[in-house]
């Protein structure tokens, strides 16, 4: 099946002013402190580009690729595909992720650096779908909540096409 996109959902202006709006916020909460800010990559590099840009704290930055897998509701095991280089060990660390969907990578990443002692974990993803949740996790900054649609641009993609985008956009099948 072939898609093409339907809908700007999120404008690329709005993007910007809420990125810029949580950078503020995560300033505000880590003052005093330098937390460890992970990419998680792909999906979440325009975000993340964007968002430690407007946090005026010295950040530690740092990528990791990941992916969930299990069955059922349960959250399944992590697969770390290419690890973070910075030991967390004592360290306050914020996850930059995309879109929490089902949350099972979200929670299977967080527990994960709390077994590494991070001191704390918080995570901060652009979009959120909680319409799709099936573990106990929310995001502790998050820019959108969206519907159960199929969304691309601004890092997220289809078949890798459509993350260089400047908008979210909907989805829809060409028929």
């Amino acid at each position: 099946m072939s898609y093409v996109l339907d809908k700007v959902l999120i404008d690329g202006g709005s993007i910007q002013k809420r990125v810029k709006e949580l950078g503020e916020q995560i300033t505000r909460d880590y003052a005093g402190k330098q937390p460890v800010a992970v990419c998680t990559l792909r999906g979440a590099i325009p975000f993340y580009a964007d968002l430690i840009r407007v946090i005026d704290l010295p950040v530690t930055v740092d990528t990791i690729t990941v992916s969930s897998y299990g069955s059922g509701t349960t959250s399944g095991s992590l697969k770390v595909i290419s690890d973070m280089r910075t030991d967390v060990k004592g360290r306050d660390v914020l996850i930059v992720d995309d879109i929490i969907d089902s949350g099972k990578t979200s929670l299977a990443l967080e527990k994960m650096l709390k077994e590494r002692g991070a001191n704390s974990v918080k995570i901060c993803a652009l979009l959120d779908k909680p319409s799709r949740r099936v573990v106990d996790i929310k995001g502790d900054y998050v820019g959108f909540d969206i519907p159960d649609e199929f969304v691309v641009g601004y890092g997220l993609d289809w078949d890798e096409k459509f993350r260089n985008l400047p908008h979210v956009y909907t989805l829809k099948s060409r028929e």
